[in-house]
């Protein structure tokens, strides 16, 4: 299976793209297939702006951008938290891509603070960030509190932190994968009818 991966933080280098190649070296480890969105080396157009202007580049950046989505069977979406909140690239990112990209797939929420924070962007993501576009977040999410401290390629990391880090991350993946097995049937239901019913309630 192909997993994408969306880094929400608006800087790079970032601890959030430090968690994300943590994940992609590990999904592929599992012997699947990762595209990498990381807003902070790739920013995205405000929505409703260039998007609705037709602009050349950016609808074939798009296009490129929608199909590689289209194209996984779940998604890892990591948010630092940003004074308490969801970064504004990484809900501009949720408004760009829709239910023909994202709908009836699983995604598994990663926050990421480097103190002792990181929760509330999860709740504020699974409050309301997946009306339209009908993904569908696993119950099971992380958060990587204390991020300057673990994940670190050089070994210096704070190693009881680090370890459990790394346990909990790959057991949320290992389900991310599972749900992604189950949620191919619904899609493949004939069920789904985004023509009649484009939006959420």
């Amino acid at each position: 299976m192909k997993f994408g991966i969306i880094v929400g933080s608006m800087q790079a280098p970032s601890n959030s793209a430090k968690v994300g190649r943590y994940i992609a070296h590990q999904a592929e480890g599992l012997g699947h297939e990762v595209f990498t969105l990381d807003l902070g080396k790739t920013p995205l157009p405000m929505w409703g702006s260039t998007r609705e202007e037709g602009d050349p580049p950016w609808s074939a950046r798009q296009a490129q951008l929608a199909k590689e989505l289209a194209g996984c069977s779940g998604y890892v979406i990591i948010s630092p938290e940003y004074h308490g909140m969801v970064p504004a690239a990484l809900k501009n990112a949720l408004l760009h891509f829709g239910s023909g990209e994202l709908g009836h797939k699983p995604a598994y929420l990663i926050g990421v603070s480097a103190g002792t924070g990181g929760a509330y962007p999860i709740a504020e993501l699974r409050l309301s960030s997946s009306k339209n576009n009908r993904l569908c977040y696993t119950p099971e999410h992380c958060v990587v509190r204390q991020a300057n401290d673990v994940l670190n390629d050089d070994g210096d990391n704070n190693e009881q932190a680090d370890v459990y880090t790394r346990q909990r991350l790959d057991y949320g993946l290992r389900i991310l994968v599972e749900y992604a097995k189950a949620l191919t049937q619904v899609r493949d239901s004939g069920v789904i009818d985004d023509k009649t019913f484009p939006n959420g309630m």
